[in-house]
């Protein structure tokens, strides 16, 4: 005797956060597609032996992924969905599907296209069709359109920045999915409520390591306990894009409608009255200001944001502006200090290091290769101390007088002591560490003494008014005077299976 069939699932989807201020593009083979059995085999809990391998015929068909950069460029886009969408309708032709991951970020941008994950959402539902549910567990800097809200079944997101909730958040995406579907047939949609706020921050204003988010988020859990709900969620936004869709967005997912709409309307306006409070997760200040009183510090290590060339959130990474300023820091030089800077990306200039070898003095030209619009390249002369070459990148250490550069053939983000220490190079005994990035990652945060985040120029530039929206929705806080915004009036209820 055998038991029910497990229902087959399929997984799919285009994960990035992309910058529309930025000149990089992120091409199908920077998003380094995995296909069939590698799809499944990079997460845990549908790995063979994981929590939710055996309720499912999981079927893997194709998952893009990348740290944060530039738009994806239109052809590179429709190559990989014309591949998601032949692999399930390959699937569905052997037999039909019952639910779909589709695995997104939230920010993807493709050059020419408004909304990436709504246009992907909607061409998934026209090759499963009206019968196959769709979830998806997303990155909370996001952004949630009403084509994807309506689209897709079951929507939820990370609760916490920086996200250590994050391979949580998709496996709770997996088994709602899986548990809607052991729902007879007619009762598996549930309600959705979709509260667009007009908010537009960036996460270093709106981290759950502080107020309001801390409070905001906390009352995501009461939500989803709530008789009736299912889910609850807030997604802060994504506002180095400048598209119609980006502003914060809460939804509240259950079978009692009426209730998930009084829940998201009520979380919206909370969300809305606090907006005021929301400030930057540590001291800010110019790059002049921030660097004086790094080497002003009595403690060490003092980390340094890099804040406008964040490669997670957006940024081309090789913006020279800070790295160009710490080489001729004369206040550093006179301090004795010395500084890591992680880092630059260069492919040329990384080459030339490892070509020379450990030990040798270099004259390299490097960065602005992608973005040169705030400063040229870098003239760096010093000594080659490491060489590190890697499976997809090669990173030195090049020393001079002050300061350790870390120069890659590939950018990519400093969030680990070992991706420090692995190079030779120890940020707890350093004095002042420079990373690009917005908020310390946990890791770093737990290591700083003491840290401030420069408002550097760049293609994620913390200060909003001066990158120059002129497509999102206004008026939108804090971009505009909103006295008179009323922002619940765009809220809709898409109705759910049981709702009357």
């Amino acid at each position: 005797m055998t038991g029910p069939a497990r229902p087959r699932v399929a997984v799919c989807g285009i994960s990035l956060e992309a910058s529309t201020f930025s000149p990089a593009l992120t091409t199908a083979a920077m998003l380094s597609p995995r296909r069939g059995r590698e799809v499944l085999d990079a997460w845990d809990f549908w790995r063979a032996g994981g929590s939710l391998a055996d309720r499912a015929e999981w079927i893997g068909v194709l998952q893009a992924r990348n740290i944060a950069g530039g738009a994806i460029p239109a052809d590179d886009y429709a190559a990989l969905k014309a591949e998601i969408l032949a692999g399930l309708a390959a699937a569905v032709a052997e037999a039909p599907l019952d639910g779909v991951v589709l695995d997104i970020h939230g920010a993807a941008g493709v050059v020419g296209l408004d909304d990436m994950e709504g246009d992907l959402a909607l061409a998934v539902r026209t090759v499963v069709g009206s019968d196959c549910l769709l979830s998806s567990g997303m990155d909370l800097h996001g952004n949630v359109s009403h084509t994807l809200a309506e689209t897709v079944d079951l929507l939820t997101t990370y609760r916490t920045a920086p996200h250590v909730d994050w391979q949580e958040t998709k496996e709770r995406a997996a088994r709602n999915l899986l548990d809607r579907l052991a729902l007879p047939a007619g009762q598996r949609r549930p309600a959705k409520a979709w509260v667009p706020v007009p908010i537009l921050l960036p996460g270093e204003m709106t981290s759950t390591r502080q107020e309001p988010a801390r409070s905001l988020y906390a009352e995501v859990p009461r939500i989803e306990a709530l008789d009736g709900i299912l889910d609850a969620g807030i997604w802060i936004g994504y506002p180095w894009a400048d598209e119609p869709r980006n502003c914060a967005v809460v939804m509240v997912v259950g079978d009692d409608a009426d209730l998930a709409m009084r829940q998201a309307r009520d979380l919206a306006g909370r969300l809305w009255a606090r907006r005021e409070e929301f400030g930057f997760v540590a001291p800010t200040g110019s790059l002049g200001d921030v660097l004086a009183a790094a080497v002003a510090s009595p403690v060490a290590p003092y980390f340094v944001s890099d804040s406008g060339d964040n490669p997670t959130a957006g940024g081309a990474g090789d913006v020279t502006w800070t790295l160009a300023r710490l080489l001729a820091s004369t206040e550093l030089a006179a301090s004795g200090k010395r500084a890591i800077y992680a880092s630059i990306p260069d492919a040329a200039g990384a080459l030339a290091a490892y070509e020379a070898g450990v030990g040798a003095d270099v004259h390299l030209t490097v960065g602005a290769r992608v973005d040169d619009r705030h400063a040229p390249p870098v003239e760096l002369s010093g000594r080659v101390v490491a060489v590190v070459p890697g499976e997809d990148n090669l990173e030195v250490v090049v020393r001079t007088e002050h300061v350790d550069v870390v120069v890659t053939r590939r950018r990519r983000p400093y969030h680990l002591e070992s991706d420090f220490t692995r190079l030779g190079l120890d940020p707890r005994s350093a004095d002042i560490v420079v990373v690009k990035i917005g908020y310390l990652e946990p890791e770093l945060y737990d290591m700083a003494a003491d840290w401030m985040l420069a408002l550097t120029p760049g293609g994620v530039d913390q200060d909003l008014t001066r990158l120059g929206h002129r497509r999102v929705r206004r008026p939108m806080f804090p971009l505009d005077d909103v006295s008179g915004v009323d922002p619940l009036a765009y809220a809709v209820l898409f109705p759910g299976d049981t709702t009357g």
